[in-house]
């Protein structure tokens, strides 16, 4: 294993072409931007196609066109430029194609500013495209963490014929760490595309790709259709992580970059004698509701830490089932928390807690 220190988004880079994408399609935001630099050239050094699109609404509209050609195809983006591809991205979970989509989230709403946030949980949770749809959702925590995904994810778009979101916040993107770029990935067995616009060389006659269904009845099957696939989705690909649960008396739910702050916050209180779990969503959709069974009866409460005004908070009500009271701490606008402060929230559980 030989390691090298590397900045996030060329990580993501990197990873992507080891994954085998064929093309990216995108326009530039802070703090994603160094994604489609380094794309520019690897991409094109591997005889695949990069292109810098006049909008994020034509990038997205470029990945739907290459996906339903059958290509491994990727975009990137940050929150606003997110938020415009939302159209785009319901169009393609509804004609079941697959792609790739970074999403290095920055403060907001609206414009905000271009420090890391974990505010876009909604934006990629629950979408901003119509219909009944879902897009999976990983939320890595290094940038380890992230090539790994990243490598799997193009695969398991594949698998599902599904859009699979890798989302990040800008510390991760601007970051630098050691990473193993040529870690294995774990391969599964992707059919071909038959549903494809390349021909007739799998199939007979014309293929048709689109979301459109004049008929109710035919567009009731079809949405009943992903939901039997979104629950296999639920079967197969929920992820998390446990850390400290055994005799807990208090355990946090966190993602991302707040997992890192949160795991120093732990120390600290070990240090003090309170011992303090922690549940790391990996998965954000679907969410790890069973990573909940998990909690130990000496817990007094859990302590949702998001960089945000709360709103994985919601999950974690719903997966608590109203088992422990939960609390929040949480910042945001770019605010990145202290493990102080994640400290001082356990101190005083009882002055954060939002449901009992």
């Amino acid at each position: 294993m030989s390691k090298v220190l590397i900045k996030g988004n060329e990580a993501i880079a990197r990873a992507a072409v080891a994954a085998g994408a064929d093309a990216f399609f995108g326009y530039p935001i802070t703090p994603q931007n160094e994604i489609p630099e380094y794309l520019s050239k690897l991409l094109v050094e591997h005889g695949k196609a990069f292109v810098q699109a006049e909008s994020e609404v034509a990038a997205i509209n470029m990945v739907y066109g290459a996906a339903g050609a059958g290509a491994r195809v990727m975009t990137s983006s940050s929150s606003v430029g997110i938020a415009l591809k939302q159209e785009g991205i319901s169009y393609m979970a509804g004609s079941e194609l697959p792609c790739v989509i970074v999403s290095i989230m920055r403060g907001g709403p609206g414009l905000g500013g271009i420090q890391p946030s974990q505010a876009d949980y909604f934006q990629a949770t629950r979408g901003g495209g119509n219909g009944d749809y879902h897009v999976i959702v990983f939320a890595p925590e290094s940038i380890q963490e992230t090539v790994d995904l990243m490598k799997e994810a193009f695969d398991i778009a594949d698998q599902y014929r599904n859009p699979v979101m890798i989302l990040a916040d800008g510390l991760i993107g601007q970051m630098m760490e050691s990473v193993d770029m040529d870690k294995p990935a774990k391969k599964r067995d992707i059919k071909p595309k038959k549903y494809a616009t390349t021909g007739t060389d799998f199939h007979e006659g014309r293929n048709i790709i689109t979301s459109v269904f004049l008929d109710p009845i035919e567009l009731e099957n079809h949405n009943l259709a992903l939901q039997a696939k979104y629950h296999e989705v639920e079967k197969n690909e929920v992820r998390f992580e446990l850390t400290n649960m055994d005799q807990a008396e208090y355990v946090i739910v966190a993602y991302g970059t707040s997992a890192r702050i949160c795991r120093s916050a732990i120390e600290t209180l070990a240090d003090q004698g309170i011992k303090v779990g922690m549940i790391r969503p990996i998965s954000l959709w679907p969410f790890p509701k069973k990573a909940f069974e998990h909690i130990p009866a000496t817990c007094k409460g859990l302590l949702v830490t998001e960089m945000s005004m709360g709103q994985m908070i919601d999950d974690v009500k719903i997966a608590n089932k109203g088992k422990f009271p939960i609390a929040f701490y949480g910042r945001t606008g770019g605010v990145v928390p202290e493990p102080e402060e994640i400290v001082e929230a356990i101190l005083h559980f009882n002055e954060k807690v939002v449901e009992s």
